[in-house]
């Protein structure tokens, strides 16, 4: 774990990040990665209606639910954020983010740029971070590597990344992924950055300046 001075449960409610990047930029890996670097930090399990791949698991990659389920939960509001990707249906539940927030922990959805606008509606204060490729070959090459997707779909991936990368400038930050771990470690600097702000210590500095007025000498 990390050595970070300010944990969420001294600092009381949690900082909302969202990360967003296009497909096969590599978000989520350096996400999971993140995580178990740094302490009170945790990812949010996104809902899908898609079908699990090979090596997924239910409740621990997303929660794989029926796409009428999914509906449901769009009819009863239970999303902060909600997307159809590539005819899937992925989204994050309000209540349970806003129960980890609310037991202090820092929370990372990793969303696409579509979900961050919608969240933002909600949450004002959150910190957006946006993770860019190297380039526009290197992601292709990161996309044909690792997909069995037909070319009319592959081309349609590159689109909406086009699109996507364009909306950089609507984050708090701008990261490259060319390495990993030198991508995970700005990713742990910024989030430590954060819980730095006065507004993340406020209350904990208030409670030390007290300490000082109760007991040093006037």
């Amino acid at each position: 774990m990390s050595n970070n001075p300010s944990t969420g449960s001294a600092r009381g409610r949690g900082q909302l990040f969202v990360v967003s990047a296009p497909s096969g930029t590599g978000k989520t890996t350096v996400v999971e990665r993140l995580v178990q670097t740094v302490s009170d930090l945790v990812l949010s399990r996104s809902y899908t209606s898609r079908q699990t791949r090979e090596g997924e698991s239910n409740g621990v990659d997303y929660n794989f639910v029926t796409r009428s389920r999914f509906e449901e939960m769009i009819a009863a509001e239970e999303f902060l954020e909600w997307a159809d990707v590539f005819g899937n249906l992925y989204g994050t539940c309000a209540s349970d983010t806003e129960r980890d927030l609310a037991q202090g922990q820092d929370v990372v959805l990793v969303i696409d740029v579509q979900g961050a606008r919608q969240v933002r509606q909600r949450y004002r204060d959150t910190v957006g971070i946006f993770v860019m490729p190297p380039s526009f070959d290197v992601l292709e090459q990161r996309l044909r590597g690792r997909s069995k997707d037909a070319e009319d779909a592959m081309q349609r991936r590159l689109r909406t990344a086009r699109n996507e990368v364009a909306a950089f400038s609507e984050y708090d930050y701008v990261i490259v992924n060319d390495e990993l771990e030198a991508c995970v470690d700005r990713l742990r600097a910024i989030v430590l950055a954060e819980r730095a702000r006065l507004k993340s210590v406020q209350a904990e500095a208030e409670r030390i300046v007290d300490s000082f007025n109760e007991r040093a000498p006037q």
